[in-house]
């Protein structure tokens, strides 16, 4: 057990597949445990390379197994299906995972922190009200059309439903049905305001540390992007459109940089890290480098 370097987990909800190998890709052991087995073998066992695939649950044992002092390292599952055998079962998978790993070119997923976890649930679950809500408007839409009446496109014309439904002849039964629909257009609209509100203070909450962690760089040339304010692609106003990865400035600069993040929740999260020493703004992209604690995005 003391040449293995290399273990493959197949994640589950309940069961974990093991597979380990020397630095010779030899297979040492396979083993199957459930989660709590798991931990308590990797708390006992020898510093290693744990290798996962980037799935349900990878990122909170990505995070478990680094504390214990293991390398984790997590790999998209379409870079891994090329390398699965044939007799397909959940030992196969996790040397499929090892095999993937071993390659020199292959390319891996930094773990999320708790904080980027939060951060992508709020903007799925505001992203599903919002599809809710554009179905919700188009019913309502279809429901009147069907009975002769058009309405303009867009939201306005259905916050102002009961003053538009007053105008017009319609059935007692349909007009019930279009309250209760516009209703829910009601509710909807409320919980995505309370998500941009709380995708706010997400942001207002990572951008002290995003401000410690840039005036402690040891290389003022370069500048980073939390990553609560690279949730969107959009580029915000006045920044730079060119996404290099990288921002570059003068050799010298007179000052450390400082840093300010701003939210435009009305189109998810966007920010802007700006410096005098750097010269133009840049703009954020997904990622984070190496060694960033914050989980920083490059800009």
């Amino acid at each position: 057990m003391q040449d293995v370097t290399l273990v493959g987990i197949d994640l589950g909800k309940r069961s974990f597949h093991l597979h380990g190998q020397d630095r010779h890709g030899k297979a040492v052991f396979r083993r199957k445990m459930n989660r709590k087995q798991l931990v308590e073998f990797f708390a006992t066992f020898h510093v290693c390379t744990v290798v996962m695939e980037a799935c349900a649950g990878a990122h909170h044992m990505a995070r478990k197994l680094a504390s214990m002092g293991h390398h984790v390292k997590l790999i998209s599952p379409q870079f891994v299906r090329p390398f699965v055998k044939s007799n397909k079962n959940d030992f196969v998978d996790a040397e499929a995972i090892c095999e993937a790993a071993s390659r020199p070119s292959m390319r891996f997923v930094t773990p999320k922190t708790e904080s980027q976890q939060m951060l992508s649930a709020l903007h799925r679950v505001r992203e599903s009200l919002v599809r809710d809500r554009t179905k919700t408007i188009n019913q309502m839409h279809d429901f009147l059309l069907e009975f002769g009446i058009s309405l303009p496109i867009g939201q306005a014309v259905i916050t102002r439903l009961p003053a538009v439904l007053a105008e017009h002849l319609l059935l007692p039964r349909l007009i019930a049905i279009l309250e209760r629909l516009h209703a829910h257009f009601k509710y909807l609209s409320e919980q995505i305001r309370e998500l941009d509100k709380e995708l706010a203070r997400q942001l207002a909450d990572d951008e002290p540390a995003f401000c410690r962690y840039l005036a402690s760089a040891r290389s003022p040339q370069a500048c980073w992007l939390p990553r609560s304010a690279t949730a969107s692609n959009t580029t915000a106003a006045g920044t730079s459109p060119h996404r290099s990865g990288w921002c570059h400035g003068n050799k010298a600069p007179a000052a450390k940089p400082t840093c300010s993040a701003s939210a435009n929740v009305a189109t998810r999260i966007s920010g802007v890290c700006s410096s005098s020493a750097h010269g133009p703004t840049c703009n954020g992209s997904r990622g984070r480098p190496v060694g960033s604690p914050f989980g920083f995005a490059p800009c």
